[in-house]
């Protein structure tokens, strides 16, 4: 793969493959977990090994398709521990390139499920009957629905201007100055972040807590 480029040069790798699903964490069988950090993170870090000599060679842009669900979870936390892994490889592997004048760029969208289609409506039914007996001892029918709708509804609010988060991947393949982090977001979105980063943990569980419980 690598000969049919090094005549032509090599400026930028975006890593834009992900997958993502619904679950709190002992609904989900293992195989899946696999099948997620295969995907999401060590697909990502496979498809960089193979291009790293020639972005090292022509002093190239690499891409990364994070999300601000990086911060924190509502459903989703198998998608979102892939995602602060990937961020944790970006920002080991930005410090190491520097010194070949490779620019590691981080893209962290909001919530663009609508555009992207990353995601399908969540079927209550579907994941009651694919529970073990032990978890539905647990859960009962009713919650699962609940969180099923919540999860939904979150899925009706995304953005459907996906061309915002592919102005943001354009920038940071072509700009002189890329910026190591592109955060795409609604205000909202941008807020909760802020008080995940800076505030105490126990006061990012009770914002999403409250979430949850709405």
């Amino acid at each position: 793969l690598l000969r049919h480029f090094s005549s032509l040069g090599f400026w930028g790798l975006v890593n834009n493959a992900g997958i993502s699903t619904f679950g709190e964490t002992g609904w989900l069988p293992m195989e899946k977990y696999e099948k997620f950090a295969d995907v999401n993170l060590l697909g990502s870090i496979r498809t960089t090994l193979a291009f790293l000599p020639l972005l090292r060679k022509y002093k190239g842009r690499i891409v990364f398709m994070s999300s601000i669900i990086a911060y924190f979870a509502l459903g989703n936390g198998i998608y979102s521990m892939t995602k602060a892994a990937i961020e944790k490889f970006c920002d080991a592997l930005r410090l190491e390139m520097k010194k070949f004048g490779v620019q590691v760029c981080i893209i962290q969208p909001g919530n663009y499920a609508r555009s992207t289609k990353i995601q399908p409506p969540v079927s209550a039914e579907e994941i009651w009957r694919e529970l073990s007996e032990e978890e539905k001892a647990v859960y009962k029918k009713e919650y699962v629905q609940e969180r099923a709708d919540f999860f939904n509804s979150i899925l009706r609010e995304g953005s459907t201007n996906g061309n915002e988060v592919v102005d943001a991947m354009v920038d940071a393949l072509t700009s002189p100055t890329p910026k190591a982090r592109y955060m795409v977001a609604k205000l909202k979105e941008k807020a909760l972040v802020c008080v995940c980063a800076l505030f105490p943990t126990v006061v990012m569980d009770s914002v999403l807590s409250y979430a949850l419980s709405k």
